[in-house]
């Protein structure tokens, strides 16, 4: 059985670009609990503040529950529940799930896959994070799940691969004249710029194209916060920062709040801005709650 293809077919909801990131997130919590003791279960009480967490931070803007991968992952043949009355799901109901004590854990011929072959585990969950996620992520997830993971070539089945322009961080970053385009940071050493990136608009997991009126020059904070959908681009290509970002110290102020309401800088005259179209992805899949009023960053300094 081919696990990598299962997992890269997971059947999610979808439409018109929309992140479902909920199976993939509760595959990767269950493969660190595995590493981590190969005889675990999962009960959905015990995870479910674990659970809700990730999707908090790495699933899309719009509120959800965690009921529903540890319910309907089951019909992907990677995941078994049962509850105290027997074998299978009660439903994706909170309630259900809770009051009939289920439990959840990696299918029986999963399991015994990974135990035969090591390295599996380790490119299914690679398979997971290309598919799924940005890699300006991968690394806080795996820690927030608690994988460890060593670096795995080409995870992916050939089929599934799309090769990433590697001219798209050099064209970029000549774009916007080697500064980030959200604080102006421009660092160098000798003649090598140093903590900045080229940050995708709409990720490249989710068809974004390695063109650049799809990305940004970023330094390596804003290219995470970006990514985290803590900072946004609004109309007029002014930047957003939300209203959850809380942030009380000088430098939080300063790198972060004191941003809202402020135009992008850049890119160079003949470059192409940020299109509409990935720029408005991005503020319904990514970027979290409302944004900050362009004033607000006076009144937090008050």
């Amino acid at each position: 059985m081919d696990w990598l293809e299962r997992v890269a077919q997971l059947r999610q909801w979808s439409r018109g670009g929309s992140r479902a990131p909920h199976k993939p997130l509760l595959l990767l919590y269950a493969l660190g609990r595995f590493q981590e003791d190969a005889g675990s279960e999962l009960s959905y009480s015990a995870v479910e503040a674990d659970l809700a967490q990730l999707l908090v931070e790495y699933g899309p803007p719009n509120k959800t529950t965690p009921a529903y991968p540890f319910h309907h992952l089951v019909s992907d043949g990677v995941w078994e529940v049962r509850t105290d009355r027997g074998p299978g799901s009660p439903g994706s109901g909170v309630r259900d799930l809770r009051e009939t004590g289920a439990v959840g854990r990696l299918d029986p011929q999963l399991r015994a896959a990974l135990r035969r072959e090591p390295t599996l585990l380790g490119r299914i969950a690679q398979v997971l994070l290309d598919l799924h996620f940005p890699p300006s992520l991968h690394g806080d997830l795996c820690e927030a799940v608690g994988l460890r993971l060593e670096p795995v070539e080409n995870a992916l089945l050939p089929d599934r691969r799309r090769q990433r322009d590697r001219r798209m961080r050099e064209l970029l970053l000549t774009a916007y004249e080697y500064r980030c385009a959200f604080c102006g940071y421009d660092g160098r050493i000798g003649a090598v710029p140093v903590g900045l990136e080229a940050a995708h608009v709409r990720w490249w997991a989710f068809d974004g194209p390695d063109d650049v009126d799809n990305g940004l020059c970023l330094c390596s904070l804003h290219h995470k916060l970006f990514d985290k959908g803590v900072l946004g681009i609004g109309d007029g290509h002014r930047i957003l920062v939300s209203q959850r970002f809380v942030g009380h110290s000088p430098v939080a102020h300063q790198h972060v709040i004191a941003l809202a309401g402020r135009p992008i800088l850049g890119p160079q005259p003949g470059a192409r801005p940020v299109a509409a179209s990935h720029r408005v992805w991005h503020t319904s899949q990514v970027f979290h709650g409302t944004p900050r009023p362009a004033n607000a960053a006076d009144h937090a300094s008050a």
